[in-house]
């Protein structure tokens, strides 16, 4: 059995890919409310600041800054997917075909048991982290500019003026440094 070193050190900020079990499903975009819903409740509960996400079909990439006394994004990730997975099965969505079983107990999970994280080290580290967020729809072929992806914080940049709306034509971030 592995046994997965996490960073663990408060208040520090770190960058998350979490994945569908089943990469050819677009249950994130196709219910970006409930995931929407299951994030603010989860920050309610356990505060953290959202840096950078991008939500795409069967994937999304975040960047958090949690609080100087806590280091426990493992409970956060958790709870946000019990939180969507609970939602689409209230809504009716979901029936037991659609999300994987597994576990002594057959639990039913749409997303992957695990997720990546890399513990930001530097402001170098966090800018070339939030470009790569923004730039993944691109990378990816969902679009071909960065502002043409609804569900990304990119669009909350701009409108604060930390980013230009025609960023994200140029050449996409260094391949394989993130995750993917």
């Amino acid at each position: 059995m592995r046994h997965y070193i996490r960073a663990r050190t408060p208040g520090a900020t770190y960058f998350f890919t979490l994945t569908l079990a089943d990469r050819s499903a677009s249950w994130l975009v196709d219910h970006i409310d409930a995931l929407r819903s299951a994030f603010r409740d989860v920050k309610r509960r356990h505060p953290f600041q959202l840096d950078a996400v991008v939500v795409l079909p069967d994937h999304l990439h975040a960047l958090w800054t949690l609080p100087e006394d806590d280091a426990d994004f493992g409970t956060r990730w958790m709870l946000i997917k019990q939180g969507f997975t609970k939602r689409l099965h209230a809504q009716g969505v979901l029936d037991p075909r659609s999300a994987s079983v597994r576990g002594i107990h057959g639990e039913l999970g749409l997303c992957q048991r695990r997720f990546w994280e890399h513990q930001v080290h530097d402001e170098a580290d966090f800018a070339a982290h939030v470009e790569y967020i923004h730039f993944n729809p691109v990378k990816h072929g969902h679009v071909t500019r960065a502002a043409d992806w609804p569900h990304s914080s990119f669009h909350r940049d701009v409108k604060q003026g930390v980013l230009r709306s025609d960023w994200g034509l140029a050449a996409p971030p260094q391949e394989g440094r993130f995750g993917e």
